[in-house]
């Protein structure tokens, strides 16, 4: 067994055992949620403040919260609808919150160039979610591209606590947005690869009939 492979068993383990309690003590799904939130909302006004070390260690602890309210959705037979989207909605306003912080702090020692480079990241994490998701109103899926949430949230803290922020956010901004252009070139050709084969089933069955 790999050194890796051991430390992802225990983090999973220990990751088990922090569910297993919280189911045991009835908390709803969508209050852990809510609370990640909260801790993020933290987190936020310690990069505002220009904390970036100790920023990275509470999105650190915000990001456990992601990790186990699903969980414990599961473990106590909580799993909604609406709880999925409760959560989508969430980690939407997470991000956002995390990037308000870091607009402030650069617009307090005056880096407009780091105002507008953080502007850019905001842009591309809602639109890499967007795309998604409204590509999946057409095709059935759209899980293409690399900079989804948890890279940007794994970015963000290795950014934080070895003060390398700037770098990170370059990254974000430009793969994010490549990402969202691989989605709308996914979806462009899955959608003309449906229409296209609902034309040849509609020009089959008109010369069936005919």
């Amino acid at each position: 067994m790999t050194y890796t492979r051991a430390i992802g068993i225990a983090c999973n383990k220990v990751i088990m055992l922090i569910v297993r309690g919280l189911a045991l003590s009835r908390i709803h799904p969508n209050v852990l949620t809510f609370i990640g939130l909260l801790i993020n909302g933290v987190a936020a006004w310690l990069l505002a403040s220009g904390r970036f070390f100790t920023a990275g260690l509470v999105i650190i602890s915000a990001g456990l919260f992601d990790m186990v309210d699903g969980r414990v959705a599961r473990e106590t037979k909580q799993v909604t609808l609406f709880g999925g989207f409760f959560d989508s909605v969430v980690d939407r306003y997470s991000d956002l919150v995390l990037l308000m912080g870091l607009l402030v702090y650069y617009a307090s020692i005056n880096r407009f160039f780091y105002v507008v480079l953080t502007a850019v990241v905001m842009t591309a994490s809602v639109m890499v979610s967007y795309t998604r998701a409204r590509s999946e109103c057409i095709i059935p899926k759209c899980k293409v591209g690399f900079m989804e949430r948890p890279e940007r949230m794994v970015l963000l803290i290795i950014g934080a606590l070895f003060n390398r922020m700037a770098p990170v956010l370059w990254v974000i901004a430009v793969l994010g947005n490549i990402t969202v252009i691989h989605r709308m070139l996914y979806t462009w050709q899955e959608t003309a690869r449906l229409e296209a084969a609902q034309l040849r089933a509609v020009t089959s069955e008109v010369e069936r009939r005919g």
